[in-house]
C-alpha cells in the first residue's frame, strides 16, 4: 500500500502522566520537562494536606507535606505550580475532590493573572467525593453538603467555564478497594445519579442536557483485560441507557461516555517489579483497543509504585508506552475491531445485567448518598475475597505466589529504584506559607472568608465566595476551616463489623491460638488497628482488622485520619495487647516515631506494635530500631501468617527468675 492509499488515522488519546511532589517550583520544572517529551495534558498530584484542607503547618499534616503530591496553600502557591505554563493553552485535570472548589478557585485566579480568557480554560476538576467515603478517604464534610458544592461548581462553570469538566465520576479507586466489575459499573453510575440529580436544580432546564454532556468519569482497567474492555463498553451502553431513559437526553453527543483512566495500581508488586512494565501495557489494551469505547486520556502508573515514589524517568517510561501504541502501530488506523464478536457481547450483556441489579438494590435504598454504609461494607468483602483467592492460589500472580525463584532486578539495584522527598520539603514549605500569612492584607481575608462563610450558610454557590478569597490570599486550611465551622466534619464507615464473626473456613488453627492466648491473657486477645497521619488508603487496614475479627480477636479499628495521640489513647483506654499501623503515603518514620514515643510516655512499652506499608528495607531497618516488632509491605499477602505472627507477639511472656 503507498503512502496515499493509507487509512486515516485517528487523532490519539491526551497522553497524561499523573504527576506532583515536594513543592509548587519542582513539581513547576516537573511539568514543562514532562510537556517537552511529549505529554498533552497535565495531570496535577496534590499532597494530602492539601486534599484533605489543611495548611501545611497543622498538626496533622507533619511528615505528608509533598509526599504523594504538591502541597498548595495559596495563590501563590498556584501561580507557581503554573509559573510559565499558559493555562488557556493547556487541558488540566487536577485530582482533587474535598477542596475541589477552592483548587479550582484558585486556578482562576491564576489564570485571570496570566491574562487567560476563562471561557477558554480546558479541564477537569474530580470532584467525586462518593468515592471518597467508600475508598480513597480524602473527605472532609458530610455527604449532603459535599454533593452541594460538587454541582456548585458544575453550576458556576456552566455558565463561567463552558468547556470545562465539573465533575470525574472516578470508580478508579473503587476497584483499587477490591470492586467487582459489576461493582464499579453500579457505584460509578449511581454516583453520576446522584450528582445530576441534584444539579438539575441549579441550572436552567435547557441548559441540562449539555450539562449531563460535560459529566465524565475516571475508571480503572485491572489485567483481565477482556472483562475490562467488555466493561467499557458496558460503561458506555448504560451511560447511555440511563441518559436516554432517565433524563430524556436525546443528543447523542450528551449521552458520550467520556473518560479518562489510569490503569490498575492495586495489581503492582513489589516482588519482580519489572514485570509491573508488562502489567500495565496489558492494561492500557483494555481501554484503547475498542475504539467504540476508547479512553479520551490516559495515564499510567509507573513500574515502580509498589516501591514508592516514581521518578521523572520512571514516568517518562510510561509515557513512551502510550506514544509507541499510538504512533508505532496501526491501532487508530481502523475502526472498532470488537463490533459483533459473539464472546465481547456475551460478556458485556453480562457485566450489565449484574451492574443493572446493583443498581436496583442502591435505588431501593434512596440512592448513593443513602447507600455509602452498604457500598463500603461490599468493597471490604469484595477485597477480602479477591485477597483470598490469592493466598489460596485460586488467582495466580507471577513472583507473588507462582514463580517466585527470579534473578536480583537491576532496576532497583543503586538508589532502589524510586525518588524520595527530602524531609527539608516540609520546612521550606512552612516557611513559605508564614511568609504569606505575614505579607497578606489580614482585613480582607477576614471579610472574605465572612463572606465566604454566609454564603455557604445560605445555600448560596460558594464558588463566587471562593475565587474572592483566593484573590484575598486566604489558605486552603482556612478555607476548609470555613466548610468545617459551617458543615461540620465527617467520618465515613469503615465497612468492617466488629462483632463477633462467622467466618471461619480455613481458620481453625488461628481461631484455636487466639483462644489459647485469649486464656493466657485474661481476657480476648485485644488489638488496636489505626492508621496515623492523613493516608486515606484503608484497604490494608480493613483488611487486617476483617481478618483479625475472623479470627476470633477483639479489634478496635476506628478508619483514617488518626493522630498517634488519638490512637496512643486508644491503647490506654481499651488495654490493647497488640496495636497494628498502616500507613501507605510515605510518611511513616516521623508518625510512627510519635507513635513510639507515646506509647512509652504512656507506659506501654511492652505493648508489641506492628507496622504495614510501602516501606524501603532502610526505612524498615530505621522503624524496627524505633521498637516496632514487625514490618509489612505489600509483598506480606499472607494475612494468616501475619494474624499467627500477632498471636505469638501478644502471647504473655515467662517471668524472668
Amino acid at each position: 500500500m503507498n503512502e496515499t492509499m493509507r487509512p486515516a488515522k485517528e487523532k490519539p488519546w491526551l497522553f497524561r502522566t499523573y504527576a506532583g511532589h515536594s513543592t509548587a517550583e519542582k513539581s513547576n520544572a516537573l511539568y514543562r520537562m514532562n510537556l517537552a517529551k511529549g505529554q498533552t495534558g497535565l495531570s496535577v498530584a496534590f499532597d494530602l494536606p492539601t486534599q484533605t484542607g489543611y495548611d501545611s503547618d497543622h498538626v496533622l499534616a507533619r511528615g505528608e507535606v509533598g509526599k504523594v503530591g504538591v502541597p498548595v496553600c495559596h495563590l501563590g502557591d498556584m501561580r507557581a505550580l503554573f509559573d510559565q505554563i499558559p493555562l488557556e493553552q493547556m487541558n488540566t485535570s487536577m485530582t482533587i475532590n474535598a477542596t475541589a472548589p477552592w483548587l479550582l478557585a484558585l486556578y482562576i485566579a491564576v489564570a485571570e493573572e496570566q491574562g487567560a480568557d476563562v471561557s477558554r480554560l480546558q479541564g477537569t476538576v474530580q470532584n467525586d467525593l462518593v468515592k471518597e467515603y467508600l475508598s480513597r478517604g480524602t473527605y472532609i464534610c458530610p455527604p449532603k453538603p459535599s454533593l452541594a458544592m460538587i454541582t456548585d461548581v458544575a453550576a458556576y462553570t456552566r455558565e463561567h467555564l463552558p468547556k470545562w469538566n465539573p465533575m470525574n465520576v472516578c470508580s478508579y479507586h473503587l476497584q483499587e478497594a477490591g470492586a467487582t466489575p459489576e461493582q464499579e459499573l453500579a457505584f460509578a453510575l449511581a454516583t453520576g445519579i446522584a450528582v445530576l440529580d441534584d444539579l438539575k436544580g441549579k441550572v436552567p432546564p435547557e441548559s441540562f442536557p449539555e450539562m449531563v454532556g460535560r459529566i465524565s468519569f475516571f475508571v480503572n482497567a485491572g489485567i483481565r483485560f477482556v472483562t475490562e474492555l467488555c466493561k467499557m463498553r458496558a460503561f458506555t451502553e448504560l451511560w447511555d441507557e440511563i441518559c436516554r431513559e432517565r433524563y430524556g437526553i436525546e443528543e447523542e453527543k450528551y449521552r458520550r461516555f467520556r473518560y479518562g483512566v489510569q490503569v490498575n495500581s492495586l495489581g503492582l508488586t513489589e516482588q519482580q517489579p519489572e514485570n509491573n512494565v508488562y502489567r500495565i501495557l496489558i492494561e492500557m489494551l483494555a481501554v484503547t483497543l475498542s475504539k467504540n469505547a476508547r479512553a479520551r486520556a490516559v495515564q499510567l502508573p509507573a513500574w515502580n509504585e509498589a516501591l514508592g515514589l516514581p521518578r521523572p524517568w520512571d514516568q517518562q517510561w510510561s509515557l513512551r508506552m502510550q506514544q509507541i501504541m499510538a504512533y508505532e502501530t496501526d491501532l487508530l488506523e481502523y475502526g472498532d475491531l470488537f463490533d459483533g464478536n459473539p464472546a465481547v457481547t456475551r460478556k458485556v450483556e453480562e457485566l450489565k445485567a449484574g451492574a443493572r441489579a446493583e443498581l436496583e438494590t442502591l435505588d431501593a435504598m434512596g440512592g448513593a448518598i443513602a447507600a455509602i454504609d452498604y457500598m463500603k461494607a461490599r468493597l471490604v468483602e469484595s477485597n477480602a475475597a479477591r485477597i483470598g483467592r490469592i493466598e489460596t492460589n485460586e488467582t495466580i500472580v507471577v513472583g507473588v505466589n507462582r514463580w517466585q525463584q527470579g534473578e536480583p532486578s537491576p532496576l532497583t539495584a543503586g538508589d532502589g529504584g524510586i525518588m524520595v522527598v527530602d524531609p527539608a520539603v516540609e520546612l521550606d514549605q512552612v516557611a513559605r506559607l508564614v511568609k504569606w500569612r505575614d505579607a497578606r492584607d489580614e482585613a480582607a481575608v477576614r471579610s472574605a472568608l465572612d463572606r465566604l462563610a454566609a454564603d455557604a450558610r445560605a445555600g448560596r454557590n460558594i464558588m463566587p465566595g471562593s475565587i474572592a478569597a483566593a484573590k484575598a490570599g486566604a489558605t486552603t486550611g482556612e478555607w476548609a476551616g470555613v466548610m468545617r465551622a459551617v458543615h461540620g466534619e465527617y467520618r465515613g464507615p469503615t465497612g468492617v463489623s466488629t462483632a463477633p464473626s462467622n467466618r471461619t473456613e480455613g481458620l481453625d488453627e488461628i481461631r484455636a491460638a487466639v483462644d489459647a492466648v485469649s486464656v493466657q491473657l485474661g481476657r480476648r486477645l485485644k488489638f488496636v488497628v489505626g492508621k496515623p497521619g492523613l493516608d486515606g488508603h484503608s484497604n490494608g487496614a480493613e483488611q487486617i482488622a476483617f481478618r483479625a475479627r475472623d479470627c476470633g480477636m477483639d479489634i478496635t479499628y476506628e478508619g483514617i485520619r488518626m493522630t498517634p495521640e488519638q490512637i496512643v489513647a486508644q491503647a490506654v483506654e481499651t488495654e490493647a495487647h497488640i496495636v497494628g499501623l498502616s500507613i501507605l503515603s510515605g510518611s511513616h518514620l516521623p508518625l510512627i516515631e510519635e507513635v513510639m514515643e507515646r506509647m512509652r510516655a504512656a507506659g506501654l512499652s511492652d505493648v508489641p506494635v506492628v507496622v504495614g506499608g510501602i516501606i524501603p528495607d532502610d526505612d524498615a531497618a530505621t522503624l524496627l530500631g524505633f521498637g516496632v516488632a514487625r514490618v509489612y509491605t505489600p509483598k506480606d499477602f499472607e494475612l494468616n501468617r501475619i494474624m499467627m505472627d500477632i498471636v505469638v507477639l501478644a502471647t504473655p511472656k515467662p517471668e524472668a527468675a
